[in-house]
């Protein structure tokens, strides 16, 4: 498939921002990536000790940047921030990292681009709305990451349950990328066949039950990795070049993104993820699929959890006026 001009500028040099780095590398799909920081000293560490690794993998010019880099960048990322502690929830991350990417997107705005930005940063749904606010660019062109991770999550804990390869199944988490996701059980499907009906004909378990205790795991997934390991990044950073894939190969793969709902869902004016077909310019279109009835109250939920994390995030950014 036919690219654009594959340069990508990332935001943010910490575990998450460099762990992608390394790995977009290794794709060749990126002719040149910027990685941009506060801390220029540990930017040019990072870049210095990834330079190394250059002579192993495709050509790719990789440098400190600016953000004059996002004038003529395809994709911008945006990893900046607090990091969640152990314990702590993405809702009690907002003020701090709303602050901060309303800072980065101020700076981003000052060299027009037709790039796509991808949020990252948590809590991802509410500061992606955050920086559609601040950018004032098109919905489609400012996108979270969202569920991809969840979703992913999802398939292999399928995967491992059912005894089948996680790439021949489809499945998705929709909603918040966090304590009220959804996992969607009525789009989830092993060869054409719906979960619940293989479940039925395989018998090996208690279904219904098994279902809870997976959708279980996939939501508590970061909270057990970060109380095992303080963060993490290297399943966010496979993600993420997923998605990048998607936008500078123009495939239009389906990915559970976050994007600004303005109707899709019953669901008006708050960010969340639920499949969209992605390619050069951000979402193509967002997937309105038919959901259950318990599945679609459980999404009207998380849209409520959403906006109530938004309006924190508004209500902060008034106090500081």
């Amino acid at each position: 498939m036919a690219c654009r001009n594959p340069k990508v500028v990332v935001i943010g040099a910490g575990s998450v921002g460099t762990t992608y780095v390394y790995a977009l590398l290794q794709t060749g799909m990126a002719e040149e990536i910027a990685l941009i920081d506060l801390d220029a000293v540990r930017v040019e560490g990072e870049i210095m000790d990834l330079s190394h690794g250059l002579p192993f993998i495709p050509p790719v010019s990789v440098k400190a940047g600016a953000y004059e880099d996002c004038a003529d960048a395809a994709l911008i990322v945006i990893t900046a921030g607090a990091k969640q502690q152990s314990g702590q929830s993405r809702a009690d991350l907002i003020r701090k990292n709303a602050k901060i990417v309303r800072a980065i997107c101020t700076q981003i705005a000052q060299h027009p681009s037709d790039a796509v930005v991808l949020m990252v940063t948590n809590p991802v749904d509410t500061l992606t709305q955050v920086a559609i606010e601040c950018l004032g660019w098109p919905r489609h062109r400012v996108i979270g990451s969202g569920t991809v991770l969840d979703s992913a999550r999802f398939k292999f804990m399928l995967s491992r349950h059912c005894g089948i390869d996680a790439r021949n199944i489809h499945a998705y988490v929709i909603g918040e990328h966090g304590d009220s996701e959804v996992a969607a059980w009525s789009l989830s499907h092993i060869a054409g066949v719906s979960i619940e009906d293989y479940c039925r004909v395989c018998k090996v378990c208690d279904y219904k039950k098994h279902h809870r205790q997976i959708a279980e795991q996939v939501r508590d997934s970061a909270y057990h990795i970060i109380d095992y390991k303080g963060s993490t990044y290297y399943g966010i950073g496979l993600s993420l070049v997923r998605i990048t894939g998607a936008i500078l190969r123009n495939e239009n793969s389906v990915l559970t993104v976050s994007s600004l709902l303005r109707g899709e869902y019953g669901i008006h004016d708050v960010c969340l993820s639920v499949p969209c077909i992605v390619g050069e310019n951000g979402v193509v279109r967002i997937i309105d699929a038919q959901l259950a009835p318990q599945e679609k109250e459980a999404l009207s939920r998380s849209s409520q959890a959403i906006a109530a994390t938004l309006a924190t995030a508004r209500q902060e950014q008034s106090s500081n006026l």
